[in-house]
């Protein structure tokens, strides 16, 4: 194993020049440290966690607050983990990977036990109850998801409100007047996630701005729970020519029982997706959608929490715009005689 005193030979410095290096805590010339980076990566030295950890009072590590609950779209949740912890990575941090339901509970354990130097959380609900607790903490940390109140917060998340209007606006281009949003379980609207309450409100309010008639039905997802949320709709709007999904485990189901029906997407009905690009791509019918983007909400949340760590950034909060991708799924209402 390379130790710090063969990195500083190899540099022709003293092996305190290749501590501070290391550590950050004095001032070095910009030619000095090149010089001891380039030994570092021509030798592969790795300096022992521990050891930096005492010298610098940090960890190198990032909690990563992941509850993975039975009513959420794992997949996508892990696409954005895999992409918070390749992004940590090239800061030189490690992801402490926290799945459990703890709630605040969480947030109390690593603020207080030291075992991370800044935390970032997932499934935010709107008034989420971790919130209070990292006001009051001086540990950086970042909100993949958009709370009610942003104040004192940085956050970073796709602007689902403004998803949900664009969706219903391409509906509406395309003549349809009848809207059906099958959205996610149940469970998801109870505790005021962020995410599916802010995509229903954009697209109730772009609904009724442009007059049309929407109907909002949560599903668990699958076939029968499909099944009795598709025979619901049409019960109470047969004219509904339109769909807008917001679940991804309905999307094939959906698919199948139109088909069953004798509906033809998209001559009699058309589909529209909030989804990953994947699930869009390789449905029986490919898919119109707005893709989530999991890998640039993972990337961006860490470049705002090292920023933070580093004494560069500020509370703010980054909305990505959507983006609407036309496919097989989408066309014209049919005309009613």
């Amino acid at each position: 194993m390379v130790t710090l005193a063969e990195v500083a030979q190899h540099a022709g410095v003293s092996a305190s020049t290749v501590s501070y290096v290391l550590s950050g805590k004095r001032s070095i010339s910009t030619t000095t440290r090149q010089r001891v980076e380039e030994s570092i990566r021509k030798l592969g030295y790795h300096p022992n966690a521990g050891a930096r950890a005492l010298a610098s009072s940090r960890s190198n590590i990032i909690a990563l607050m992941i509850p993975l609950r039975t009513d959420m779209y794992v997949p996508v949740m892990m696409e954005i983990a895999i992409a918070v912890a390749a992004g940590a990575r090239t800061h030189g941090y490690d992801i402490l990977l926290l799945t459990g339901e703890e709630g605040p509970d969480a947030v109390r354990r690593v603020t207080g036990s030291g075992l991370a130097d800044a935390m970032i959380l997932m499934d935010v609900e709107l008034d989420d109850e971790r919130l209070p607790l990292l006001r009051d903490t001086h540990q950086p940390s970042v909100l993949i998801g958009l709370p009610a109140d942003t104040e004192g917060l940085t956050c970073v998340d796709l602007d689902f409100r403004a998803t949900g209007a664009l969706c219903v606006e391409h509906l509406a281009q395309l003549g349809h007047r009848d809207i059906a949003v099958i959205g996610e379980a149940a469970a998801v609207y109870e505790r005021h996630t962020g995410f599916a309450e802010r995509t229903l409100d954009g697209l109730r309010t772009r609904a009724r701005e442009l007059g049309l008639r929407l109907l909002h039905r949560p599903c668990e997802g699958g076939y029968d729970a499909m099944s009795a949320t598709l025979a619901r709709v049409f019960d109470e709007r047969p004219d509904t020519t339109g769909f807008v999904v917001q679940n991804e485990s309905a999307v094939e189901p959906l698919l199948a029982l139109l088909r069953q029906q004798g509906r033809a997407v998209p001559e009699d009905v058309s589909v529209v997706a909030v989804c990953p690009e994947q699930v869009a791509t390789q449905a029986s019918v490919r898919l119109t959608s707005v893709a989530v983007p999991a890998q640039e909400m993972g990337r961006r949340a860490v470049e705002q929490l090292v920023a933070k760590l580093d004494g560069r950034g500020s509370d703010e909060v980054v909305l990505l715009a959507p983006e609407l991708t036309v496919r097989a799924s989408s066309g014209p209402a049919p005309v009613r005689p």
